[in-house]
């Protein structure tokens, strides 16, 4: 019985000590640390990473104008670039497998539309809609890797209110991150001389209906811009980026009512060697085509000795854009 009692003592002796002396923190709560790990969050579906593509890839919640790592950091001029990144100024779309979303503007002349997935197969329509049951142009799109080839082009919107349908055509397991910006009146989006400038600083290939035409480019190469037209009848093309025989990274069809009002101008992204795009006129032999391709981005390091049809590369901007002399 002595012995229990003691060892009470003691122990109500301890707990007093812990209770009352500041020192004691064995049987406080310590206080969470603090986690040094910077949080990036964004409202919409941003797909990406660290890569870096002819048409901009920004980052979830960086800060704009910053470049990213092996980047100029010379501002980016619209004098230069043909077409702007969109993804630094508008929010990116979700469009789910077997989903629709639309696009509706009052009054613009032209729009650029953005598709990407975060490295999964792209497979999309592209509708342009003015009025009940009229689609004056419509694309198809595959693209095998939609992270590392985005899909980027200018639709032309003129005479009145216009609508931009994009349809995922993939499964669920696929869906892409859409981006559509119209230009605005003052033409500072960079969009208002697409088709001018690159019609006037290449020479125009033309493609009777049922030929074939294909262009290839050297591995420095990481980008490439096309212009089809035509004289104002329908235009109804296919275009392959091909690597490798028989190898279609990425296939555009479109079909135009009218090549001269409606141009379609599109970057593709074209990594690594051995890049071939192969542009078809699928529209018969009275309805022929213009064709204008030329490298859009090339990577530091081109052989600057060399030039293509008396035209030089600027290298005043970010990237090695081809202008005329």
């Amino acid at each position: 019985y002595k012995y229990t009692h003691n060892k009470m003592k003691i122990t109500n002796t301890i707990l007093a000590l812990c209770l009352f002396c500041p020192a004691a923190t064995a049987f406080s709560v310590q206080a969470p640390k603090a986690r040094t790990g910077a949080l990036f969050s964004s409202p919409g579906y941003s797909p990406g990473g660290q890569q870096s593509t002819g048409v901009g890839n920004p980052q979830a919640g960086a800060t704009p104008n910053v470049p990213s790592q092996g980047v100029s950091s010379a501002p980016m001029r619209t004098t230069d670039v043909v077409a702007k990144n969109i993804w630094d100024t508008s929010t990116p779309v979700t469009v789910q497998g077997g989903s629709l979303r639309t696009w509706s503007f009052p009054s613009v002349e032209r729009v650029q539309v953005l598709l990407k997935t975060e490295g999964r197969p792209l497979q999309a329509n592209i509708d342009l809609w003015q009025g009940p049951d009229n689609t004056p142009q419509k694309m198809a799109i595959y693209i095998e890797d939609g992270d590392l080839r985005p899909f980027s082009a200018v639709i032309e919107t003129p005479r009145g209110n216009n609508a931009v349908a994009v349809r995922n055509t993939g499964a669920i397991e696929f869906p892409l991150a859409a981006c559509v910006e119209a230009d605005v009146k003052d033409g500072s989006t960079g969009l208002v001389d697409v088709t001018k400038r690159l019609s006037q600083a290449t020479v125009p290939h033309t493609i009777q209906g049922g030929a074939i035409k294909t262009f290839s480019y050297a591995a420095t190469v990481s980008s490439v811009q096309l212009l089809l037209r035509s004289d104002g009848r329908p235009l109804n093309a296919r275009i392959e980026l091909m690597q490798g025989p028989n190898n279609n990274k990425q296939v555009i069809e479109v079909y135009t009512e009218d090549g001269n009002e409606r141009p379609f101008f599109v970057v593709i992204e074209t990594p690594g060697s051995g890049n071939v795009v192969r542009v078809i006129n699928a529209a018969p032999v009275e309805f022929p085509m213009i064709a204008c391709v030329e490298p859009y981005m090339v990577e530091p390091g081109h052989d600057e000795s060399a030039q293509d049809g008396g035209k030089s590369w600027d290298s005043s901007s970010d990237g090695f854009f081809l202008t005329g002399r």
